[in-house]
């Protein structure tokens, strides 16, 4: 037990106090509220006692609700927040946060709004980046293989940056895995500081538990990456949407044969610890 779940959205229903980013309204909260305590009903059952939470796109880069709650919760959660990376001292900004146990920044191509071949050309990423090494917090990049390149071409820049890919970067988010996508990810491996999340099972390839229809592509990149630089996430509150959270974790820890005692101790524990919540 003592488990690590490396990725988690809560939100509230209260709008008055958390108001939501102008591109959104009350009836895209699907569900309608996923607090921490919500949250505890399935995460702690499964004995997991730790999270990484991330910013959720309902409050855009206002990161108020994610921090009250780690400060609320603080012995449970750390947080992933989101900023702008075309803002004013995006750098000055990730340093601040830093202080608050802010551990990483979640990326992704709308943010620059421009297209994945050259999503992290802005100023504010070079500047983030560099943020990033300086200040041991990860680029959270939520990306599909279309994005690799340009993140490719980053990492060889700023090689001291923590990067996490998350959600196997979406391979099988169409149902198909192909080998091309699975083998341009394991690709990344050669940059020593990518990590890998395991996790958003109930989106990708069938999209059905026990989700063992994943196994050979979670195989592939452990096998790359190594153990030590991957972590399982449960995605919730979408991975108990229509699944249980049971499903999630259960697949690493006891519907893939091929893990070792000491890999499941790393997946489900040791790498979020080590990144999260020790450095």
């Amino acid at each position: 037990m003592g488990f690590i779940d490396a990725h988690v959205h809560v939100w509230t229903p209260d709008t008055a106090h958390y108001p939501l980013a102008a591109d959104y309204k009350r009836a895209d909260m699907k569900p309608p509220s996923f607090t921490p305590e919500e949250l505890f009903k399935h995460s702690q059952p499964a004995g997991v006692d730790r999270i990484n939470l991330i910013q959720m796109s309902f409050y855009g880069f206002d990161n108020r609700y994610l921090l009250d709650m780690m400060a609320l919760y603080k012995d449970t959660f750390v947080g992933t927040a989101v900023i702008d990376p075309l803002g004013d001292e995006p750098d000055r900004l990730m340093a601040e946060l830093a202080g608050k146990r802010v551990r990483a920044f979640r990326i992704h191509p709308d943010l620059s709004k421009l297209p994945p071949a050259r999503w992290l050309e802005p100023a504010g990423y070079a500047r983030m980046f560099r943020a990033g090494a300086k200040n041991n917090q990860a680029m959270s990049c939520l990306i599909a293989p279309d994005a690799l390149p340009e993140l490719e071409r980053m990492c060889r820049k700023f090689p001291e940056t923590p990067v996490i890919i998350d959600h196997l970067c979406r391979i099988g988010l169409n149902g198909a895995i192909e080998d091309k996508d699975v083998a341009a990810l394991c690709a990344m491996a050669s940059h020593k500081r990518v990590m890998v999340k395991l996790g958003a099972f109930y989106a990708l390839g069938k999209k059905q538990p026990p989700y063992t229809d994943l196994g050979p592509m979670i195989q592939k990149v452990v096998r790359a990456f190594g153990a030590r630089r991957c972590m399982w996430e449960s995605d919730c509150p979408f991975q108990v949407v229509d699944h249980k959270y049971q499903d999630s974790i259960d697949l690493i820890r006891k519907r893939l044969e091929f893990f070792t005692a000491e890999d499941k101790e790393w997946l489900l524990r040791k790498t979020a610890e080590e990144f999260f919540f020790k450095s």
